[in-house]
Order: C-alpha cells, then structure tokens, then sequence
C-alpha cells in the first residue's frame, strides 16, 4: 500500500519534512524518495516544474510510492492551475487519479474557491469527485472498493496563499472544512506585495506580512497544519 506518512504525520501533530521535485523521471523520483527515512513528503511540481500533469504525474507519483518497501514519503502533486482560474477542478482530478496522496493548489485567494477544491477533492456525498480510472487503487496498492472507501479521509487538500487577498481571507480560507494544510508562498506573496522574491529570506516587510497573518500558527488554532517553504 502506498505510504501514509504525511497523513501519519499530520495525526500524531508532529512536524513533516519533506522536498520539492521539479524535474522529471523515474529514477530520478525513486532517487529522491529513498533519500532519507525521515522525508515525509515530496511534491511534485506540476506547476512551475517541467514535470506534465499528463502522464508526467502518474509515473513520478507511481515511482515514489514504491521506493521505499513498507513505506516512504507520500507523493502530494501541485496543480498547474491557479485558484484564480477555472481549471483546477479538472487538474484535481487528474493528479488524484495519479495516485497522490493529496493536491496542492496555487493562488487561493477566497474561501469560497477553497470549498470548491475540497469539493473535487472527495467523493460523495462529500463532495462531487469522479471515478473510473483503472489504475489509481493500484497505485495504492489495494482494491477499488478499498480506495473508494478510504480516499475522502486519506487524501490531504491544501492551498497557497500567496498574495494580497489571500492574506486578507486567511482566517476564512482556514475555516474551510476539508482544507487540511495552508502553505504559504514566499515567492508570489512577496511580488504581490511590491517586494523583491527570496534571497534567501522573504524581504522584513514581507516576514511581518508572514507573521501578522500569523500562517504557521493560524492552522493548528482551527485544526489545520500550516506550511512554509524554505
């Protein structure tokens, strides 16, 4: 069965490392995942990687999932699509149908976009996502029956705020049942505000932006895990 352990992680309230892979090929995914046994996690960048949704996804996240035997990180892959447009719905779909253990989503900015991507993210009568692929239970390692039965609890739905009106939506956004994890991101956030990206920190303007918005302890105050890439 593919690893649960960021969903593990997350249910033991423990801090979870993990990296981010931008660059495509099965053994370079393998490589990553067996890298270190306290990785928890690798994203596969779908978005500003050069790795495609289409089939890119499906063989990195396959790759990942059978590195480590008994367990190894869980493949999250981040969309292309950005909450600001109207294709994430679609791109949800297929990255779950690669077998991710759960999606990331860039740029959102209000709550209403987040319970749309909670939406497509679970099966009813929690939601309104689709079924029919033949090899996303496999990919897991169980029977369909079995991933239908237990993907709305085990796939993890997070978000990015990443620019002016996200910062200003925060608390709703984190109130959005079925958000699991609010990541923020320093690159976009800090172009949005007027500011240069990184270098290696976020401009102090921007870290005081970080910090009112309190993103690393907003989470746990409504249930939820907050992110930060570094």
């Amino acid at each position: 069965m593919a690893s649960k352990a960021l969903l593990s992680a997350f249910r033991a309230n423990r801090p979870a490392f993990g990296v981010w892979l931008t660059a495509g090929g099965i053994f370079h995914a393998r490589t990553v995942a067996q890298a270190s046994p306290h990785l928890s996690w690798v994203v596969v960048d779908c978005e500003h990687g050069i790795i495609p949704l289409v089939p890119g996804a499906t063989e990195t996240v396959a790759a990942i999932h059978s590195a480590v035997p008994n367990g190894g990180p869980s493949a999250i892959v981040r969309i292309p699509a950005t909450g600001v447009s109207g294709s994430t719905s679609w791109q949800i779909k297929y990255a779950l149908d690669a077998g991710a253990r759960g999606v990331l989503v860039p740029m959102v900015s209000t709550a209403e976009k987040a319970r749309e991507i909670v939406a497509d993210s679970r099966f009813p009568p929690l939601g309104r996502r689709g079924f029919g692929s033949a090899y996303t239970h496999g990919i897991w390692g169980v029977a369909v029956s079995e991933y239908l039965a237990s993907a709305n609890d085990d796939i993890s739905v997070m978000v990015q705020i990443e620019n002016q009106e996200s910062v200003k939506n925060v608390k709703e956004i984190a109130a959005v049942d079925g958000i699991d994890v609010l990541f923020v991101g320093p690159y976009d956030l800090s172009i949005s505000l007027g500011y240069p990206t990184p270098n290696p920190d976020p401009h102090p303007d921007v870290e005081k932006v970080i910090q009112q918005c309190d993103l690393l302890h907003l989470g746990p105050s409504v249930g939820k895990k907050g992110s930060r890439r570094l």
